[in-house]
């Protein structure tokens, strides 16, 4: 154990860092409590001084502690109770126990509470003072450890934060190569993360899965790329045989975004190969049946077919809201997931803010 001088030394530097120490003693025992008092002011400290919990737990929400040292047995609540009292109140306080009670459990129950050390009456003042510094040592650097955390805390989220913006980009870019090819198709996939991400929001989705979502959702339909002009650009109504084409735009898709071990790549994927597939089944390209359909996909059908029937296509105008609605009615558990439909139709006036903004 270091000898007092050396401690004593210990002392000035962390005043020196910190300014004076401020210690609380709390003690029934006016002498006793007057005496610690005295001996942390001979050192140099900043001593306050409270007769019970009460008294100390109102000094402790009106000023900042370094150190709390307390007696245990008092009338009414206890200094146990005290050092649940500071933990909520001041964690970066340290806690020293003081107890005429030579009582094993009850010093194992002051350190598992939180106590940084426990010391016997009658008290000693080398041995007081020892401990005292060394409490206030253990509590610099736990104070010294928790920023180490926070800072690499920050560091990681940092860089996570940047690996999120570099995938982002991949999928902006691979968006804008749909875009150039057709401005409304454009609009169109721009409103689908957004209409997306307001129906995850609304079934409870956590604010990161909702973020991934409205990044990913736009490319449910970048398959396209593969389809023809001639086709995708079409004024008219589809032939058979050209929609059997266009319908391919969902393995497309999927192939083009295969491969990944990046998250937004592998939700984007699922995304664009499942956006078509219906609640009864009778979807493409997989035929997948309710909860099979993974639940992104079924979110952006909602979004894709509002978005088509509520914005002009180069094949028809834009229709009325409430006929638009009444079509999408019919497809409750035919072509959408009901919960996520009942859902939709509860918010479904953000998806209107959404197209008046990006018109």
């Amino acid at each position: 154990m270091l000898d007092l001088a050396d401690n004593l030394i210990k002392v000035g530097q962390l005043a020196a860092d910190c300014g004076p120490v401020k210690v609380l003693v709390v003690d029934d025992e006016p002498d006793i409590c007057n005496l610690m008092s005295r001996w942390l002011k001979a050192e140099g400290y900043e001593s306050q001084k409270a007769y019970n919990v009460s008294e100390a737990v109102d000094q402790l929400a009106g000023q900042q502690f370094e150190l709390v040292v307390s007696d245990i047995s008092m009338p009414g609540r206890s200094g146990l109770e005290l050092i649940t009292e500071v933990k909520q109140k001041a964690p970066d306080t340290a806690i020293l126990m003081v107890t005429a009670l030579d009582n094993r459990q009850i010093a194992l129950d002051a350190l598992h509470l939180g106590a940084f050390g426990y010391l016997i009456k009658p008290i000693d003042r080398n041995d007081f003072l020892i401990n005292v510094v060394n409490a206030l040592e253990r509590r610099k650097l736990v104070l010294i450890s928790q920023r180490y955390e926070q800072e690499l805390e920050k560091k990681v989220l940092e860089r996570t934060a940047a690996i999120r913006a570099r995938e982002e980009e991949i999928m902006h870019r691979l968006v804008w190569a749909s875009e150039y090819r057709d401005d409304d198709t454009g609009a169109h996939i721009r409103r689908i993360g957004l209409f997306s991400a307001e129906l995850a929001k609304a079934l409870g989705w956590l604010p990161m899965n909702v973020d991934s979502l409205r990044i990913t959702a736009p490319m449910h339909d970048v398959g396209k790329i593969g389809i023809p002009d001639l086709i995708l650009r079409k004024p008219g109504p589809l032939k058979a045989e050209e929609f059997e084409i266009v319908k391919t735009h969902a393995k497309i898709g999927a192939s083009l975004l295969d491969g990944s071990d990046i998250p937004l790549l592998i939700l984007a994927k699922n995304i664009a190969l499942s956006h078509h597939e219906k609640w009864d089944g009778r979807g493409y390209p997989q035929g997948l049946r309710g909860e099979e359909i993974p639940l992104a996909a079924r979110i952006v059908a909602i979004a894709d077919v509002y978005d088509a029937l509520m914005c002009d296509r180069v094949y028809r105008k834009a229709l009325p809201k409430e006929k638009a609605l009444a079509i999408m009615m019919e497809g409750r558990g035919v072509h959408f997931d009901p919960t996520v439909f009942d859902c939709f139709m509860g918010i479904h006036s953000l998806f209107e803010d959404i197209i008046r903004a990006t018109s």
